[in-house]
Formats: structure tokens, sequence, C-alpha cells
């Protein structure tokens, strides 16, 4: 296939996996783009060091390109966005943030930038400061989905941009990247379906509730880590959904993200506080919202815990290699073409 996002990256296929915390891992990333898409390495739960090692091992997996990603509001995220560029990553996404510096920064060694967005506004200021493309989240993404549907939010997007979109939100076959294409987008980002991949360090009971799921089995709140954000409807989502959380137990909680980053607490303390007060209780909702995640995720306890996950989960039929599932998508995304264009005969 070639699209303006295949030729900007220097990829076989538009899909991109997106940047999951505990998920997109180096076996995956890697995997990704062996199969001729582009890995996105989550640095989000990651220290500086852990960055720099993932990155590295990345390297060894794969002569692909391959992308990082960075969350600005997260603690830490700027310092491993600072390790990504030292690394002369390929490619670096960010996301709930402002990140001209680290477009004129990946410049210097020919890095190329995503911005991830949820609205216009946030897209075409992305594109003033020089990002290569956008990938546009809508409605029915995992966690931190805009409020406006894909069908809507991607064509309006790319009337307004100069720069390709990569839809994000309920793609996950080929029907999807075609419909995605026919939208005016370049290409795909896909964090449910692959997830559920052999290469995938999602837990196995997990991916194995995923393939219970419908496209109704999902829940869209606020009340897990403080952002609107779409988890799978388990007990665990329930129980979280019940229990709005207490500004005190999700500060307690910011102590072990703290620690799992390796950072001093006062250091975290006051970026924070530094972010404003807005922003800080936000982190702090943020550091409950992970405990919860990784429950799910790492130990496969949706009992307890919340998996982020979007409605493309009632799509999801099987766990196939991300090679076998790449290969399936762009044959099924042909015979749409095909099947469309004699609908026009």
């Amino acid at each position: 296939m070639k699209t303006r996002v295949t030729e900007l990256f220097g990829i076989q296929y538009p899909i991109l996996l997106s940047g999951m915390s505990f998920v997109s891992e180096p076996k995956l990333v890697a995997a990704v783009s062996n199969a001729g898409g582009l890995g996105i390495l989550a640095t989000g739960t990651l220290n500086q060091d852990q960055t720099r090692e993932s990155v590295r091992e990345i390297k060894k997996l794969t002569d692909k390109p391959f992308a990082a990603n960075a969350t600005l509001l997260f603690p830490g995220a700027y310092e491993n966005a600072r390790i990504l560029l030292e690394e002369q990553v390929p490619v670096i996404n960010f996301a709930l943030g402002k990140g001209d510096w680290i477009v004129e920064e990946a410049s210097k060694y020919g890095g190329k930038v995503i911005a991830t967005v949820v609205n216009q506004r946030h897209a075409k200021r992305a594109q003033e400061y020089g990002c290569h493309a956008v990938i546009a989240t809508g409605h029915e993404a995992a966690a931190h989905g805009g409020t406006v549907t894909s069908l809507c939010l991607i064509p309006r997007l790319a009337s307004q941009l100069e720069i390709p979109v990569i839809a994000a939100g309920g793609f996950g076959d080929g029907r999807g990247l075609a419909a995605a294409l026919a939208l005016g987008a370049e290409g795909v980002s896909m964090g449910t379906r692959l997830a559920n991949t052999v290469e995938s360090p999602l837990h196995e009971k997990t991916k194995k509730l995923t393939l219970e799921k419908d496209v109704t089995d999902t829940l869209y709140t606020d009340r897990f880590d403080g952002l609107p954000a779409r988890v799978m409807d388990t007990p665990g989502a329930r129980k979280a959904m019940k229990r709005r959380v207490g500004l005190w137990s999700a500060f307690l909680n910011s102590f072990a993200i703290a620690k799992e980053m390796e950072i001093p607490y006062y250091k975290l303390f006051l970026q924070t506080l530094s972010a404003g007060l807005k922003t800080t209780i936000q982190l702090a909702y943020l550091a409950k919202g992970f405990q919860g995640f990784r429950l799910s995720m790492v130990e496969g306890d949706c009992d307890k815990g919340v998996y982020p996950a979007g409605q493309v989960s009632g799509l999801v039929e099987d766990t196939p290699t991300v090679a076998e599932l790449f290969e399936r998508i762009i044959a099924d995304a042909k015979a749409s073409q095909e099947r469309m264009g004699a609908m026009f005969d």
C-alpha cells in the first residue's frame, strides 16, 4: 500500500500500534514494525533508564522504523522525551501537552513527530509548530478518546489540515482500514486489536475476556483516573464507577508511582505543584487509575482492576500473531475496496 503515512515513515502498511502503557513494550513494538507497520513504545510508566533500555532493545529486535510516545502530562514525561531524542528514535508521538520543542529537536537528526489530538484546535496547533502528522482519537477509542466519534472527527480534520491524519478509535480490521481511508485518513492506529495478539504482553486472562465481549461492553466515565476514559465493562470497572476516587487515596497512590518511576517524591511533588492546582489534582487521580490498569493488564485481575478497551473489542474474535493479523487486514481492506468499486460500477 502507498499513502502519505507509509511514505513519511518508510513503512509497508499504514497501520500504527497505539502506545498503550503496560502493553506497547519492545517485543510487540518490534513485531508491528517487522510486520510492516509502525510500532510505538509506551513510556508513560517507564523511568529514564527503562526508556533508554527499551529503545535499545527494540533496535536489537528490528531494523525497521519504529516510534515511542511521551504523554506530557505524566510525571517524568519530559525527561523520557529527552531520552528519545538522545537515542534518535525515528518517530516520536506526544500527547496531552505542547510538543513544539520535540519537533525542533527531532528535526536536527531527521526524526518525525506525531501529535495525538481529539479536536480541531489541537490538531491545527500541532500543524503550526511543525508536526508531520496527527493521530485523531475518536470517541470509540480505549482510554482517553474525545467526545466526537471517528466518523465525524476524521473527515473534519482531513479537510482542515495539510498534514496526514491517522485515524484512531474503532479500527481493528480491514473494513475499518478501508473506511478510514475513505474518510480522508492516511492510516490507522490500533490499540485494543493489537493488544490481543500473540506478541502482546497483555495478561492471557484479559485477552480471553476480550474475546467474550461485544461492542456494547465498554463504559465511558471520568471516575477511573479523572479524565473521561473508555474501559471494558467488568466487575472491577463497575465497582470503580460506584466509588469516585477520593483525592486523599489518589494522593497516597502517587507515592507508588514515584517509586516505580524512580523519581524522588519531593521532585515529583514539586513538578506537579508547579503545573498548578488543577493539574496536580488531575495527576493524583491518574496515579489512582494506573493502579487499576496494572491489575487488569499485568495481573489479569478484571474483578478488581480496570482495563482500558475500545468498542472495537467486540470485533476481536481471536489472538493471532501480528504478521497474521496484518495479512488479514490488508486482504480484507482490498476486498472492501473491490466491493465498493463494484457498487459504483
